[in-house]
């Protein structure tokens, strides 16, 4: 079947004609379309290809989100809903026609012998249930009929376009017909006129009406943010401010090579444009080349590296004896870790010797000041402990005065050439220091710790972080904890308060082994679920406060070669 529709007494009008005479002729030949063809399965209006389908089956059993999959459909789509309330007095003795059906039915079956299946029990309970709630007054019964019109530029892509709706609301147990020899009606059913043409109307109950609604899909922009990626569920952007949530501090949960050190930099270079100072602590030397690009200041930590960082090193000047008593506090969990643990009353003695090198020592104290009070207390199984950090081979370590500053816009400490055992510690040691650097001068500050289940290994570290992360919203300062270890990071007692004490979350791909644990932390849907088992490199989950959106974090053509580690773009000749 195909038909051509032309509207009547239509005046062909060049281009140049029509904007002369815009003012003399009818608005309705001005917006309306020069001519629609009919096909069986499709229209064709101005070049454009439109085909809608309604919904014809549901699922057995309604569940939150469970449209979600049509909403989010990453396709030019127009839905339509049209809902009508079926009167109660007319609809029970129909119900309860039905349930007279399916009894005899049943009894029908069992009389010969036959096995009653899900088929005659399932709908039989179903109708039962229904119309006992509806004669409490607790359900009342809808009519709906849902619409979907897409579109292509040519029939290929239509078909194309078709197929994939079909089997995305199949994977969910909706069925779809196409509206064969009435696409004008369903056309016109899903114009915003209120008009169901088409007439294809399905029973729910109010219940499962209500779980399609709101009928929206999430959008995050604000003003004053910065350009994450593209909206998934609707190609929009994605604009955030962190420092406009409750806190500053994020998350980033993701496998080995979804791109989560790739999202860290494009978030680095739009804070920095922003005029936000970042500092990163960096196990893998991934950021050296970003370092160089905008100029920043690299700082290279190793046993034989001039560059230095006294534990002792404080920049802010006590005003109080709540200061020291916490700078203390935080000391102790470095020297702790450092000791391979610390008894109750080694860190008493520890606690005690920090109190007296501040109060002798003209300058910032060192390790060594410590190290020989601690010699004085009779301490002598810790000062064993501490000896190597002191005399031994990590001497040039940890012993020496700070020599650094974190003035430039972007600070980068390479830890890498550190040994595995050392790296926790220096982790902690850097925290520290930056956390003692913002008190002194509070701004807006960004601290990036990578590969942060580093410091879960250890309650000392851990309960350190957890401080930090807790302590960070009062200096202006937020702190962004990257790890591939979702598991060992939410097990942790600590790790899930940092998840708890970050407003941001950004959720990339994860395994079968982790998708449990983080679906349970976030309360993520059914939806969010299979997103993060199936979605692309680069592709996120991200959550601000309440906001949940699926992103692809996009990068322009000059940020990318900055910020790309794959060794073939890298390495290529």
């Amino acid at each position: 079947m195909k038909k051509t529709v032309k509207r009547p007494n239509q005046k062909q009008v060049r281009p140049r004609e029509l904007s002369l005479s815009f003012g003399e002729q009818d608005a309705l030949d001005i917006m309306s379309y020069a001519g629609l063809e009919e096909n069986t399965d499709y229209l064709c209006i101005d070049g454009v290809y439109i085909r809608t389908l309604f919904i014809s089956g549901y699922p057995f059993v309604a569940a939150s989100g469970w449209l979600d999959s049509l909403i989010n459909f990453n396709h030019d789509t127009d839905i339509s809903y049209h809902l009508h309330e079926v009167n109660a007095l007319a609809a029970l003795p129909k119900l309860g026609r039905k349930i007279t059906e399916l009894e005899s039915t049943k009894r029908a079956m069992l009389r010969d012998g036959k096995i009653v299946g899900s088929e005659v029990t399932d709908p039989l309970e179903s109708a039962i249930e229904l119309r006992d709630k509806i004669q409490r007054g607790q359900e009342k019964l809808f009519q709906m009929s849902i619409y979907v019109t897409v579109r292509g530029d040519s029939l290929e892509e239509l078909n194309k376009t078709t197929k994939l709706l079909e089997a995305t609301l199949s994977a969910r147990l909706f069925y779809s017909k196409v509206a064969r020899y009435q696409q004008l009606e369903a056309l016109q059913s899903v114009l915003p006129r209120a008009e169901d043409q088409l007439m294809q109307k399905r029973n729910l109950d109010s219940s499962s009406a209500a779980l399609t609604f709101p009928f929206m899909s999430s959008e995050l922009v604000q003003e004053s943010g910065i350009l994450y990626g593209v909206n998934k569920s609707n190609n929009s952007l994605v604009i955030l401010d962190r420092f406009s949530l409750h806190n500053a501090n994020s998350i980033v949960f993701a496998q080995s090579g979804s791109g989560k050190s790739y999202t860290t930099k494009v978030e680095i270079l739009r804070q920095l444009m922003q005029g936000t100072k970042v500092i990163v602590i960096d196990p893998e030397r991934e950021y050296k080349l970003l370092t160089e690009s905008v100029k920043g200041t690299y700082i290279k930590l190793s046993a034989r590296s001039k560059q230095k960082i006294n534990p002792f090193d404080l920049a802010t000047t006590f005003h109080s004896s709540s200061d020291l008593s916490e700078h203390a506090q935080d000391l102790t969990e470095v020297i702790s870790l450092m000791a391979e643990g610390l008894s109750a009353r080694e860190k008493a003695a520890v606690d005690k010797a920090i109190l007296k090198v501040y109060r002798k020592a003209k300058e910032q104290p060192l390790l060594e000041e410590f190290y020989a009070e601690l010699q004085k207390l009779g301490q002598l199984k810790l000062y064993e402990r501490l000896e190597k950090y002191i005399s031994g081979s990590l001497a040039t370590v940890f012993n020496a005065q700070t020599n650094i500053n974190l003035d430039n816009r972007l600070v980068i400490f390479d830890i890498k050439d550190l040994p595995e055992s050392l790296r926790q510690i220096m982790m902690l040691i850097i925290s520290n220091f930056v956390q003692n650097q913002v008190k002194a001068r509070p701004e807006k500050r960004l601290l990036i710790i990578d590969e942060g289940w580093m410091l879960l290994e250890h309650e000392e570290s851990a309960r350190f972080v957890a401080g930090l992360v807790r302590r960070a919203r009062k200096y202006y300062l937020g702190v962004s904890i990257i790890s591939q270890q979702a598991n060992d990071f939410l097990k942790s007692d600590y790790g899930r308060a940092i998840a708890s004490q970050s407003a941001l979350r950004i959720l990339m791909r994860q395994d079968t082994t982790t998708i449990k644990n983080v679906v349970s932390e976030f309360n993520l849907s059914e939806y969010e679920r299979q997103f993060l088992l199936t979605c692309e490199r680069g592709d996120a989950l991200l959550i601000a406060d309440q906001n949940h959106v699926a992103v692809k974090v996009v990068a322009s053509d000059k940020e990318h070669p900055l910020i790309t580690t794959n060794p073939l773009e890298l390495y290529a000749p």
